[in-house]
């Protein structure tokens, strides 16, 4: 199960809007080995395109780099779908490289109402989990 702060889901719908049509991408760190999502780092979609991501080579490897040097770890990996479910698509499933990471996907295809889910996912295995949202 994700257990993650109401303020960090709300960043992560607003970044999705924001970028919309085009996928947004981004990480939230966390300290290694506690799986409590902590630090929000909004990336920049290379791809600038409304159905793929790919984080930017030069800026992943800056923030990889920080992160190790504060002891953290990518505890979410998170993007947007614009006009699909929130759901793993082949592609994301292939490039999940972060065994221990929580996918969340956000979907902007209904203007009115996000959907945000959250997935598991190993060796192309997709599961998804319970979100439990921390307001405060």
């Amino acid at each position: 199960m994700l257990t993650i702060r109401r303020e960090l889901v709300d960043r992560m719908i607003a970044h999705a809007r924001r970028d919309h049509p085009d996928e947004a991408c981004g990480v939230i760190a966390g300290p290694e080995g506690s799986d409590r999502p902590e630090r929000f780092v909004e990336m920049l979609n290379a791809e600038r395109s409304p159905t793929f991501y790919r984080f930017d080579s030069g800026e992943q490897l800056r923030v990889w780099r920080e992160m190790d040097a504060r002891d953290e770890e990518p505890v979410v990996v998170y993007h947007s779908h614009t006009a699909t479910e929130a759901y793993p698509s082949r592609t994301d499933v292939s490039f999940a490289s972060e065994p221990n990471a929580h996918y969340v996907l956000v979907s902007t295809r209904d203007p009115e109402a996000a959907e945000v889910r959250s997935y598991r996912i190993s060796d192309g295995a997709v599961t998804e989990e319970p979100i439990e949202i921390e307001e405060q």
